[in-house]
């Protein structure tokens, strides 16, 4: 009964020192954030682009011929008026010598005709004949005189023509094509060689189309040759009014400065910079994603509440959203362990 005693007397003991103790009272959690603010930024974009040359020239002759001869290969380097090609001129000779005698035959005929216009002008003038006979020289005279400009109009133009079974080069560049062996026979007109003008060079790049609207006419872009590791500025020269039907790119060229080292063909990399307009940038931490909606916890006081937010770009850790005011506190750490009108502690 004793034992019994004192073992209640302990027991109410222990009961009455638990009840002195203070319970711990939890602490809101601590979470980061960061107050929202307009920022500017810049974007940039990197395309694969070729070098080509300004100015590409279909070279063809003015006449038909069979060709005989030709002194370049593709990738020749070429001066302006250099023969690069010849046909055979013994057809066009002949007709050259044919025009000749046709001058010569006008000629006679002119001067006949001057004879008698000269003698029935004198006739006249002692009223030996009539006017109208006159007037039927005169027309005779007239006539011959026009054959014979028609027929030195066609000894040039065979004479020309001549001169044309040569084909040189316009100005100075390479060949970059060669359509047309000697033996063949050509048409007046029919593309045989292909001459770029090396003198003014650009990259040709094609760009998506939902992004041909951060460039325009005369923009600076950066240039880096993969060949020489080089790196110049460029300017944008010309942006194809129309997106290509199977790739739906835009083709753009850009305009270079006299680089030396640079050689037709050259692949280059063309890095366009834009910059954004102001908008709101927060760290990618600090969205909350729940299914497809992208939300942040905004800190009211001391009390957290979410926000839906549009994402309208991704750069690198960074996201940038629509949906918020300039001066809103938001979480960027933690977001993950917060629950909707809970207590917070702030920190920067």
């Amino acid at each position: 009964m004793r034992r019994k005693l004192l073992a209640t007397i302990c027991a109410v003991g222990l009961l009455m020192t638990g009840c002195d103790e203070e319970v711990p009272v939890q602490k809101p959690p601590l979470v980061k954030v960061q107050r929202v603010s307009l920022t500017n930024s810049a974007q940039e974009e990197n395309y694969s682009g070729v070098v080509e040359g300004r100015y590409e020239t279909d070279l063809s002759f003015q006449v038909g011929g069979k060709i005989i001869s030709r002194a370049v290969e593709v990738g020749s380097y070429v001066r302006a008026g250099q023969i690069l090609m010849t046909l055979d001129a013994k057809d066009i000779a002949e007709q050259s010598r044919s025009s000749d005698a046709q001058v010569a035959s006008a000629q006679a005929q002119l001067k006949l005709a001057k004879a008698n216009l000269d003698r029935y002008a004198a006739l006249f003038k002692e009223e030996a004949i009539a006017a109208a006979v006159l007037d039927q020289y005169r027309t005779q005279y007239d006539a011959a005189l026009a054959a014979y400009d028609a027929a030195i109009a066609q000894a040039r133009q065979s004479q020309n023509a001549l001169e044309y079974t040569a084909l040189n080069a316009n100005a100075d560049g390479v060949i970059s094509d060669v359509t047309a062996e000697v033996g063949q026979v050509v048409a007046a007109g029919q593309t045989v060689l292909k001459l770029v003008q090396t003198g003014e060079l650009e990259v040709v790049v094609n760009i998506p189309e939902n992004k041909i609207s951060a460039l325009q006419i005369g923009q600076r872009v950066s240039i880096n040759f993969w060949a020489t590791g080089d790196e110049v500025g460029g300017i944008v020269r010309e942006i194809s009014p129309m997106a290509d039907s199977a790739s739906r790119t835009f083709t753009v060229k850009i305009s270079l400065p006299d680089v030396r080292n640079v050689q037709l063909g050259m692949t280059a990399n063309v890095s366009i910079r834009q910059v954004l307009p102001s908008a709101i940038i927060l760290p990618l931490s600090a969205i909350y994603q729940t299914g497809d909606a992208a939300q942040v916890w905004l800190v009211d006081g001391e009390r957290v509440t979410l926000r839906k937010v549009e994402v309208t770009a991704f750069d690198d850790n960074n996201v940038r959203v629509r949906g918020l005011t300039a001066g809103d506190t938001v979480v960027v750490a933690g977001v993950n362990k917060l629950r909707d009108g809970q207590t917070v502690r702030t920190g920067g």
